[in-house]
């Protein structure tokens, strides 16, 4: 009997130490950060969970609120250069790649040897520009007293805030969830452009009509979903061929509990069809077969399918107020050349960002393997992502040439480009140089703009 008694005193022992430690292990994974954490954000931290400070030898200044609206005069729309004068203080190529490596990604120097002649990134003065609304702050110090990871990170809890769920991050797929759940601006009307030149640079540009919602901007926010983030509607403008044909994203925050809803109108079947293909490495639109789907916007979707290292914070040179490359100035033949954009319109600085791996998980299936993530500390913008095969071989390098939409209070990309070092040949994405006008903020939407029917009335043709 005291044998029995014993056993059953060390199973309850353990059954107690057993629950004692899950908790504290989802405690540690799923809690929001304690008020007193929070109240660095706009003190020590940036609003949005950047350092404030500027670094040691002072190359990277001190975040000093940013860009204020009229930093310098718009063009239809488009965002003027603050910083036109400015020259490069030096610039890195093939020759001297070497001496800046520490602060290069394996990617950009995998670009160096690609193509020794002609890559090359033209270094300037930092700017800390980022600035957002005080609402936009208040948003983020929200989420990160309320929000919590949910499902195995899949999903959010009490993210009322709507914007940058965990800007005290501690851990990958949290920074991950701030580069999703970032602010973009009202609902906008957008005219974009993107080409996968071929080898020699030959190309042909394909144009979109971009739609997109959020679903406390609507005009009907409660017939939205509470489990959609935002809802996005692209038509095929150019070239004549491929004009009309439409697709829909209901994008979904737990995209594990509830699949993003996607449908397509193809225009010469003239027939709506679900598309569930839009997704992880399915193929991106009309990108020959030069992206996945979840390469858009850097990176896009549900996280599940990776295991997500949050390595720490570093120093790179990075895209960086990008707002030549934007200029309306340039047209299209005078960005994209052989192999890669033509480097001589882009722009670099030395910024702080975080970097993230994401290792495929086992028995789960993509074509890429491994990612390698850096994000921007002021915006969560991802700006450069090295993408490696399932040999472990380096396979695509993506960069986003961030700016500050001083106008808007937001951070844009005036172009992702994605880059297979394999094929020599790559994606130029969210160009606007040749639209007639600037990306046009607060449109009015309802629900029924973004629904499978409202898709044969844009496609018709």
């Amino acid at each position: 009997m005291e044998l029995q008694e014993r056993t059953v005193m060390i199973a309850r022992r353990f059954t107690q130490l057993s629950v004692l430690a899950l908790s504290m292990l989802a405690g540690s994974v799923m809690a929001a950060v304690s008020q007193q954490e929070a109240d660095q954000l706009g003190t020590t931290l940036t609003p949005l969970g950047g350092e404030k400070a500027g670094n040691k030898d002072g190359s990277i200044p001190a975040w000093d609120g940013g860009l204020k609206a009229g930093a310098a005069p718009m063009q239809n729309g488009f965002l003027g250069d603050p910083f036109a004068g400015e020259k490069p203080q030096f610039v890195i190529t093939a020759a001297n790649a070497e001496q800046y490596k520490d602060k290069l990604t394996p990617g950009q120097l995998a670009l160096f040897k690609r193509y020794p002649n002609s890559y090359k990134i033209p270094v300037y003065p930092t700017h800390r520009t980022a600035a957002f609304s005080q609402a936009i702050y208040d948003a983020a110090k929200k989420s990160a007293l309320d929000t919590k990871l949910v499902n195995n990170g899949n999903g959010l809890e009490n993210f009322d805030g709507h914007y940058y769920a965990f800007p005290i991050p501690k851990s990958g797929v949290e920074v991950l969830w701030n580069h999703a759940t970032r602010y973009r601006g009202t609902n906008y009307l957008r005219y974009s452009a993107q080409a996968a030149p071929q080898v020699n640079g030959d190309f042909t540009m394909v144009g979109f009509k971009e739609d997109a919602a959020f679903p406390w901007y609507l005009d009907d926010p409660q017939k939205a979903d509470s489990n959609v983030l935002f809802y996005y509607k692209q038509e095929v403008i150019a070239p004549a061929r491929m004009t009309g044909n439409v697709s829909l994203v209901h994008e979904t925050i737990d995209q594990v509990t509830q699949p993003r809803q996607a449908w397509t109108y193809n225009a010469g079947q003239r027939r709506v069809r679900r598309a569930p293909e839009i997704a992880y490495d399915g193929p991106g639109s009309a990108a020959d077969g030069m992206r996945t789907a979840d390469n858009s916007d850097m990176f896009n979707g549900a996280p599940d399918r990776y295991d997500w290292k949050l390595i720490g914070k570093k120093e790179l040179y990075i895209p960086y107020n990008n707002y030549r490359l934007g200029s309306p100035s340039n047209k299209y033949a005078d960005i994209i050349r052989p192999g890669h954009i033509n480097q001589d319109l882009t722009r670099y600085e030395l910024h702080r960002v975080w970097e993230v791996e994401g290792t495929l998980k086992p028995g789960a299936r993509h074509i890429y393997a491994k990612r390698h993530m850096y994000f921007d500390e002021d915006t969560w913008s991802l700006v450069e992502v090295d993408h490696y095969d399932s040999r472990g071989q380096l396979w695509r390098v993506a960069e986003g040439h961030l700016s500050s939409d001083y106008q808007n209070g937001l951070a844009v990309y005036n172009a992702i480009t994605l880059y297979d070092l394999v094929a020599g040949r790559y994606l130029a994405m969210s160009l606007t140089n040749e639209s007639k006008q600037g990306t046009q903020y607060n449109q009015k939407y309802k629900l029924n703009d973004f629904t499978p029917a409202a898709l044969r009335n844009v496609g018709i043709r």
